[in-house]
């Protein structure tokens, strides 16, 4: 049976040492999410391969990133997460090394796939974050500004990424990424305390295995759907049956073993599946709008007609780059009036402007198009992504710390699959039926809907005090977790 470690829970360090260290270590995970996004057609050229081909490697990072993420935090929660963080850190330096040094695309996947180890570090920096920052209101404004950073950093990582491929090739750019992994490992060294939640409890690598080929499943079947004409829909129907029969597995694995990944009393509960729910219906409806459908609107030389070196200006980049900005504030706003009514206020507001954009396809001038980005990338990246990451550190139960950020983490992964196969599906379908601007109105406008079916889920999730929460590693009589802190929360 997990026992809470008497471990204080008070702030020990300097917080600015802190708050530097994580930031290296999202900084380090970030860049190999997002840098390589204007250098894919330079990779395939210099290792002589195809577009599809870099694609999977591109596919087996956040793939790899996503199954990491579902037991790692737990793992975490037992061996001590700075610990565990200084050794993903290595790692995923590692695998940028290979990538940085590999003779074919083959090699390139394995490097990558070595890189997705860095998939929670989001979560595990702040649940490290919510240790050494006790105080609700300090803590909700610390972790704004860290998961504004995972939106993207403020555009300058593409944009990075694409001068170092320009001058000095592909290969440039991976050694960027270890230099960054590890001067993050002696941030993480230097900036952080140790700190796990658990002790005599043994890691259910069994429930690990059969999670993992839940999420591994559901999320290959996605990344075949998305092919539309060209996918095997025999392959993405047996995936799915593998993932329910798995699930099923899974279920059985945690009611028997003595110590499990996560107990099913908590999956039970609405903090668990209301939370994952709406954050895998958030991402579907927004992430392949912003990252995929407004993109090629305005590259479509029947729409946008903006070229392929100055769409991120008016698109990507000012999207990250007004989440950087709001992130704090939103911070702010939630330490104030809550995490869940922040997160329903950005869903509102991020489905006005999906609505919104829908409707201006028919011209989508420069100015439309930097609007948009820059009120979505408010009120999505600056406000719902930052929400439904911090209620995962929040609503995580004393004796399990890492189970909730880990999953919430792998539905962020799913979500954004899934995304890239549902709205581009409904695209290419009303493309065809009618016109372009009918196809990028109908594919933002089911985003739209998606947003009304998260902010729907989002009533569900119980507020921190609810449900009894309790972040924190100090036993139930520590006076830093009375009801004052958590109506704070």
């Amino acid at each position: 049976m997990s026992t809470v470690s008497s471990s204080p829970r008070r702030t020990t360090g300097s917080i600015p040492a802190l708050v530097a260290a994580l930031l290296a270590a999202i900084f380090a995970f970030q860049l190999n999410a997002s840098m390589l996004s204007p250098v894919l057609a330079t990779m395939e050229r210099e290792l002589n391969t195809t577009s599809a081909q870099i694609g999977l490697s591109q596919t087996a990072f956040f793939a790899s990133a996503a199954l990491f993420s579902l037991f790692l935090p737990r793992w975490g929660d037992l061996i001590g997460r700075k610990r565990l963080m200084i050794g993903m850190l290595l790692l995923t330096a590692l695998g940028s090394v290979i990538a940085a040094l590999a003779p074919n695309v083959g090699v390139l996947g394995l490097g990558r796939v070595v890189q997705g180890i860095s998939g929670p570090i989001v979560p595990m920096a702040l649940i490290m974050l919510r240790v050494q920052v006790p105080d609700p209101r300090r803590y909700a404004k610390l972790m704004a500004i860290l998961t504004a950073v995972n939106g993207g950093i403020a555009g300058v990582d593409a944009l990075l990424g694409g001068w170092l491929a320009e001058n000095f090739g592909f290969r440039s750019v991976f050694w960027v990424m270890a230099l960054i992994a590890v001067l993050a490992v002696f941030a993480i060294a230097a900036g952080t305390i140790e700190s796990r939640s658990s002790q005599g409890t043994k890691m259910d690598w069994k429930g690990v295995g059969a999670l993992v080929v839940v999420l591994g499943s559901l999320y290959f079947a996605l990344d075949e759907a998305g092919k539309l004409a060209d996918a095997n829909w025999l392959l993405v129907l047996g995936l799915f049956v593998l993932a329910a029969v798995s699930f099923v597995v899974f279920w059985q694995i945690e009611t028997r073993v003595p110590d499990p990944l996560v107990t099913t009393t908590y999956l039970k509960e609405r903090r668990t599946w209301a939370l994952l729910s709406t954050t895998l219906l958030t991402m579907t409806g927004v992430f392949a709008v912003m990252n995929g459908l407004i993109p090629n609107l305005a590259q479509d030389p029947a729409l946008g007609n903006i070229s392929a070196g100055e769409v991120s200006w008016w698109t990507l980049t000012p999207y990250a780059l007004a989440g950087l900005i709001m992130g704090p504030i939103a911070g702010q706003l939630a330490a104030r009036f809550g995490y869940k009514w922040v997160l329903q206020g950005g869903l509102v507001l991020t489905t006005v402007g999906l609505v919104a954009a829908a409707f201006l396809t028919t011209n989508p001038t420069p100015l439309v198009l930097l609007t948009v980005s820059v009120f979505i990338g408010v009120t999505y990246a600056g406000v719902c992504n930052i929400m439904l990451n911090g209620l995962g550190i929040v609503l995580s139960p004393k004796d399990n710390q890492g189970y909730l950020p880990g999953m919430n983490s792998g539905a962020f992964n799913l979500g954004a699959g899934l995304s890239f196969a549902l709205l581009f599906a409904i695209n290419t379908y009303f493309t065809n039926q009618l016109d372009a601007a009918a196809g990028y109105r109908f594919g933002i406008l089911a985003g739209a809907v998606l947003l009304l079916l998260a902010l729907g889920m989002s009533t569900l999730i119980p507020h921190p005090q609810d449900d009894d929460v309790v972040t924190g590693h100090a036993p139930e009589s520590d006076p830093l977790t009375t009801s004052q802190e958590q109506d704070h929360v």
